[in-house]
């Protein structure tokens, strides 16, 4: 497993910094974390041995800075800090991967830069609404430890799930850990609490990189009929649906993923 260098770059006019995990080399891959927080897994390190992969911590969860996120009051704020950094990394055009909250992000920068963005894979991600497939904010935030690995997995005990969700020993280190996610949850959901439908319906249409929206079968998160809500939403869009899985598709079906991935950018 890769220990990726950090980078720290000054966004939203100098009054934030964001800090960036990368490693790798080859052309760029800019991955958006979902609203547990930045965890390098084997989906992020294998993708590293073919693209220059790039994973910026969401304001206020990278570690030390939690307090960066009284710099983002709303969804918007929170675009436009993505923006600048894409400026301070130089990235110019870029292959675009968001899971969850990290997915909404993704389809908010994608509709802003339409033309930086070659590729762009959606994995489980928030920012429609069904009116038949209501979620909110507190089914994920509001649950206690155990319920939330109910929610989140098709198979709670798959290894990768385990490593992911096993917090470190020590009654000190565990308990930093669990105030830490908690924390991560809270800055997430400050700009999309309670409904993460933010209006992303009035401009996904103006996304044109040929996408990948990738589902769960067994999401029990977010209701898989939103993967065609997004396909129908986004004029060059195609579902990639795996079995056995939920809401983590890069902890449940890594291999499947990350063979699908490759052959939809190097298509």
């Amino acid at each position: 497993m890769k220990n990726p260098r950090k980078k720290v770059v000054p966004v939203l006019g100098g009054k934030l910094e964001m800090t960036v995990n990368i490693a790798g080399q080859g052309k760029p891959v800019l991955y958006l974390h979902s609203a547990g927080g930045y965890y390098w897994d084997d989906f992020l390190d294998t993708l590293s041995d073919h693209y220059e992969v790039y994973v910026p911590h969401f304001p206020g969860t990278a570690p030390g800075r939690p307090n960066d996120i009284d710099k983002v009051d709303n969804l918007w704020d929170a675009v436009i800090a993505y923006e600048d950094l894409l400026d301070g990394l130089g990235l110019q055009t870029f292959r675009l991967i968001g899971h969850s909250f990290g997915g909404l992000l993704a389809a908010e920068l994608a509709a802003q830069r339409p033309k930086a963005v070659e590729n762009l894979v959606l994995m489980s991600p928030l920012g429609l609404w069904r009116e038949d497939a209501p979620y909110t904010c507190a089914d994920w935030c509001a649950l206690g430890a155990a319920e939330l690995q109910d929610v989140l997995f098709y198979d709670s005990n798959h290894p990768r799930v385990v490593r992911r969700m096993t917090p470190p020993s020590g009654k000190d280190a565990e308990a930093l850990w669990t105030v830490d996610f908690i924390w991560t949850l809270g800055c997430t959901g400050k700009v999309i609490w309670p409904i993460p439908d933010k209006g992303l319906r009035k401009r996904i249409h103006r996304i044109t990189a040929p996408t990948l929206v990738v589902w769960g079968e067994n999401d029990r998160l977010i209701p898989p009929v939103y993967a065609e809500e997004f396909r129908r939403s986004i004029a060059n869009a195609e579902v990639l649906m795996l079995p056995q899985c939920g809401h983590e598709p890069p902890l449940e079906q890594c291999e499947t993923l990350l063979s699908r991935v490759r052959k939809f950018f190097d298509a």
